[in-house]
């Protein structure tokens, strides 16, 4: 396990992070290896089938994501504070929350397939296999939830390596199933959401071994499943808001990917292709995302507010430095990339995939401050502000959806993303702004506190933390 209250933040936050970035990166490759088995071997339509489910899918799993990660934020806070009982009873209240959701989701999922696929505006020729493609991956939810579950928990103790071998060795497992379902049993699309759902349960199972093996910490018994209402209450309020923030941007995502299918075959085929790039590129900055989470998350558990400043100051540099470097690789060597996944020199696509990598790979940098500010607030445990800048990315994408793709085709189509970062920020950054304020003054009440050695009750700094945990209006 890795306390991240002690040592050098900038140091802490970087090491922590580089094996969530190669963790992020074989996630990503989970859905770069559907892209490219399929798009190689069964063709630009199935391509763009599995392309065209990627906002369903992210709807559903993306709730899975945010939920969990949302638990983990509790797991992590208690954890800085040295609360080990706290963060027995919180794994086991985070298990009972996420086992009913995955319930939930998996009937709610499967029972509006056509209906959605429908409403999407998924054209003819692709809908028999994007909904055979995204019923297979409904159908494993449980295996999605159960190691997003697991991997956020054991990082809130600060190990971020363990989940990344485990994510790793999944990859590994989807690639040789894929291969082997499409080109020896000749599944088709089926087989890449099968491959996907199956390499899911055996990371799982893996992260349920090593927590058995060598985290006694989260060794629980039935008497922490006696959880009160209000313990199951804190968690469910923290990890809902985060999962409905991404199922938020999903349904805009679904709205500007029903404005996308409009426009053709194509489209949608250049759109899968480019975004998988753009993944790739973005994920320093979401892992650094994901650090801030739970290094805010920790010290603020340990009262330690101005490490907190300082490893997002610090944190905001370097995410920024590369987000121009990747905005620069997309838009100068995004095309032949581009060219080897669709393995066709369709140049129709291939100019439509430039003309993404130019519009996203420009506005990197207003992602970077995004992932950054928002995980942080996240880790502060600021609840209902996710949901309110999911609103905000929401908003954008239908503008886009409803205005910029009649007025500038498949530009205005692309738009959508960094309209969608900037209607966000709009809600965050003023957030923030306020949290800077609050930090502030909880580390001068402390660092008075310290000096007079008084660490008694109701004092300054508790009644200041107590200002800062209740969530605030967005300022105007």
């Amino acid at each position: 396990m890795n306390d991240l209250t002690k040592g050098s933040p900038l140091k802490l936050i970087f090491f922590f992070t580089i094996p969530l970035l190669i963790g992020n990166l074989f996630q990503q490759l989970y859905n770069v290896s559907d892209t490219v088995v399929v798009g190689q071997t069964l063709g630009v339509k199935a391509l763009a089938a599995v392309g065209a489910t990627g906002s369903i899918n992210f709807l559903i799993i993306g709730f899975a994501q945010g939920l969990t990660a949302g638990l983990a934020i509790i797991t992590a806070t208690r954890y800085g504070a040295g609360d080990f009982k706290g963060v027995r009873r919180s794994f086991a209240a985070s298990i009972v929350i996420s086992i009913l959701m995955t319930i939930v989701l998996t009937v709610l999922a499967l029972s509006f397939v056509d209906p959605i696929l429908k409403l999407m505006q998924t054209p003819a020729s692709i809908f028999d296999n994007a909904r055979t493609f995204i019923s297979v991956i409904f159908a494993g939810i449980f295996a999605s939830m159960a190691f997003n579950l697991l991997s956020n928990i054991i990082r809130a103790l600060g190990d971020s390596r363990t989940p990344l071998i485990f994510l790793v060795i999944g990859t590994v497992v989807n690639v040789i199933l894929e291969l082997l379902f499409i080109l020896v049993f000749h599944m088709g699309v089926a087989g890449a959401g099968w491959a996907t759902v199956i390499s899911q349960v055996v990371a799982s199972l893996l992260c349920v071994w090593y927590i058995g093996r060598s985290i006694p910490l989260l060794h629980i018994s039935k008497d922490d499943f006696k959880i009160d209402f209000k313990e199951l209450w804190d968690h469910f309020s923290t990890g809902m808001p985060m999962g409905f923030q991404l199922s938020i941007i999903a349904i805009g995502t679904m709205v500007m990917q029903a404005a996308l299918n409009s426009l053709g075959t194509d489209s949608v085929a250049a759109s899968t292709a480019a975004s998988k790039v753009d993944q790739l590129c973005s994920l320093p900055m979401s892992s650094f995302g994901v650090t801030m989470a739970t290094f805010a998350a920790q010290n603020f558990g340990a009262s330690k507010y101005g490490r907190i400043l300082e490893g997002v100051k610090k944190t905001l540099w370097l995410s920024g430095t590369f987000a121009v470097l990747a905005g620069s690789l997309v838009i100068f060597f995004g095309r032949p990339i581009v060219t080897l996944i669709i393995g066709t020199a369709d140049e129709h696509v291939i100019q439509l995939s430039q003309t993404y990598f130019n519009i996203i790979g420009s506005t990197y940098l207003l992602l970077s401050v995004l992932f950054i500010i928002r995980n942080t607030l996240q880790g502060l445990g600021r609840r209902v502000l996710p949901t309110l800048a999911g609103v905000g990315e929401l908003t954008m994408r239908v503008f886009a959806a409803l205005f910029m793709v009649g007025a500038f085709g498949y530009a205005g189509a692309v738009s959508a993303e960094p309209l969608a970062w900037l209607g966000s920020c709009a809600i965050l950054v003023p957030s923030w702004i306020r949290a800077v304020r609050q930090l502030r003054n909880l580390q001068r009440s402390e660092d008075v506190l310290n000096d007079q050695n008084n660490h008694q009750s109701g004092t300054p700094a508790a009644a200041a933390e107590a200002e800062l945990a209740v969530e605030p209006q967005p300022e105007s």
